[in-house]
């Protein structure tokens, strides 16, 4: 049985944004150029399948073209000393290669259908 102490960590758009991906709710963040309900809805998905792909795609990119920032890598760091658990508002893949071992994402993984 792991003695260690647990720490649950809830991580958001700013831990990303360090590493260069854009939030969502910034005023030059992904909502300015495009509506929820255009690209992130089943909806959406019915009426226009190809916008939606192309905006996750684009999304999948800007991810795969950057990497983990001190903020990730301090967090791997804990797992020495802690059970550390990962929450995570965001999408991208950035807590994994960094090297954390337990995330769990509330909204998704870009990279997994």
């Amino acid at each position: 049985m792991d003695a260690r102490k647990k720490i649950v960590v809830l991580s958001g758009a700013g831990i990303s944004a360090e590493s260069g991906i854009p939030t969502f709710r910034a005023s030059d963040g992904l909502w300015e150029n495009h509506r929820i309900e255009d690209v992130a809805t089943p909806e959406a998905w019915q009426r226009n399948p190809e916008l939606v792909q192309h905006f996750y795609n684009q999304r999948r990119k800007q991810a795969l073209s950057v990497q983990p920032n001190a903020g990730h890598l301090a967090l791997v760091k804990l797992e020495a000393y802690f059970d550390v658990t990962i929450i995570t508002q965001n999408v991208d893949n950035l807590h994994e290669k960094a090297g954390s071992s337990n995330v769990v994402h509330l909204h998704g993984e870009l990279f997994k259908s």
